[in-house]
């Protein structure tokens, strides 16, 4: 072996190393920030509509809960343009940071917030201002992680380790699931509502305090480095954003929308049909919460991965088509009533999941341009969950409310579904852009060849 290839070996290996450990830091800070989302999204579903709303009885209690678990949405919209601003100016590591931490104080202070009982009508509204800066906080967070692995990975390898920032949407939930379960089965109803559910609020001060140790420890990404070295920043990051690249937010947004409404129907509205609506146990809707996360915690890299082979674009329109496919039969399944069909219904649906959600962090981010990626990443997600994530539990209630039967929230599934093909198709393949360039666009370059990918 020559000196040259010694060295090239090294630097290779040092690489791969570095991308493991910026990696491994995005994953367990998007876990900690999915987390505490979604565990705001499982009391939502099973408690909230009892400790906060009790004066709303049934469906109108669940949809109070679930308008306060929407609430969030609009701050993140509020979020990703005020933590884009400064991701883009400041650079993404110490936003990343920022929002973390935000989004923890917030969760705990959620496990201390008396009861309507207690403090009457204060209670919920304690509660909305709180989730509002759980909001904020990740409309900050997400786009920042997805940057620090996309930007820093290796051109050929981008769908890869972009897809790893949303594994921490299904570990986010199953340690969000499976604390509920855990305390759930280990107390009475009374002990549950009284004072049990608090317990998963305040213990994620653990878990954000791991994901701040681990960010402390990585560097600023290649791209942001870039353009601070040649003094390409935007003034106003928004402002040249929605200018230059309204159309891509619009249609990115849209395109991401079908990923929120699946996601959010499995772990809250399904959670709270197949509980309230079917007569099964909490610990059963949670289980299969949980398995199905097990499932796309195996599938997101692998799709992120074949993204990097065969193009973002293909992979996407799989998944959202298999969401579109899978809307009916899902609900099919859940009406049986059968025990092991609701986990058939959960897997299937998950594993379409998967396929949308794996490769569309990367795709979004390749978009843009690295002056403005933070704020057209941000914003562009930011929007899908307001677009389908905040409105769908509180929708599916109403449409079973009114119609009283499941069909109708298949059919807005499919709906979803169908708009996001539409802006998937007006928009370009993104896997050949160089995302280093500091402009306001990914220049093109050239194809990879088959021994590159």
């Amino acid at each position: 072996m020559t000196p040259s290839s010694s060295s090239a070996t090294a630097d290779s290996q040092l690489d791969a190393k570095k991308m493991r450990r910026i990696s491994v830091a995005s994953v367990i800070g998007t876990t900690v920030e999915w987390y505490d989302l979604f565990l705001f999204g499982t009391a939502s579903a099973l408690v909230f509509d009892k400790v906060f709303f009790p004066e709303f009885g049934g469906a109108v209690g669940t949809i109070l809960a679930f308008l306060t678990f929407a609430s969030a949405y609009l701050a993140r919209m509020v979020g990703a343009v005020f933590f884009g601003h400064f991701g883009d100016r400041v650079g993404r590591k110490s936003m990343l940071l920022v929002s973390l931490m935000t989004m923890g104080v917030a969760t705990f202070a959620i496990g201390l917030v008396p009861d309507y009982n207690t403090i009457g009508v204060a209670a919920p509204l304690v509660l909305l201002g709180l989730r509002l800066v759980q909001g904020l906080a990740l409309g900050g967070e997400w786009g920042g992680a997805v940057l620090m692995t996309v930007e820093h990975a290796p051109e050929h390898r981008r769908g890869f380790f972009g897809s790893m920032v949303q594994v921490g949407v299904p570990i986010g939930t199953m340690l969000a699931n499976g604390a509920f379960l855990l305390v759930a089965s280990g107390l009475s109803e009374a002990a549950l509502l009284s004072w049990g559910w608090r317990i998963p609020f305040l213990a994620s001060a653990v878990l954000v305090g791991v994901g701040i140790y681990i960010r402390l420890n990585i560097e600023e990404t290649p791209s942001f480095q870039a353009v601070r070295q040649e003094g390409a920043k935007a003034k106003i990051p928004f402002v040249a954003l929605m200018r230059r690249h309204w159309r891509q937010v619009l249609l990115g947004g849209v395109t991401t929308l079908s990923t929120g409404s699946t996601f959010t129907l499995l772990v809250a509205s399904g959670v709270s049909y197949g509980t309230k609506d079917l007569g099964h146990s909490k610990g059963l809707m949670l289980w299969a919460v949980m398995l199905s996360c097990v499932i796309a915690f195996l599938a997101i890299p692998y799709f992120g991965r074949l993204s990097d082979r065969v193009g973002r674009k293909p992979v996407i329109y799989a998944g959202i088509a298999a969401e579109a496919v899978f809307a009916f039969p899902f609900f099919w399944l859940l009406d049986t009533g059968s025990v092991p069909l609701v986990f058939v219904a959960y897997a299937l649906m998950m594993l379409a999941f998967s396929a949308n959600y794996g490769p569309i962090a990367t795709f979004l981010a390749e978009l843009f341009g690295a002056r403005v990626r933070y704020s057209g990443l941000s914003v562009a997600y930011m929007l899908s969950g307001l677009l389908g994530s905040a409105a769908t539990p509180a929708i599916t209630a109403w449409l079973l409310t009114l119609t009283g039967s499941s069909s109708s929230i298949a059919w807005y599934i499919l709906g979803a579904a169908s708009l996001s093909l539409l802006a998937l198709l007006l928009l370009a393949e993104t896997r050949f852009g160089d995302i280093d360039e500091p402009g306001l666009e990914p220049q093109p370059a050239a194809r990879l060849t088959g021994a590159e990918a």
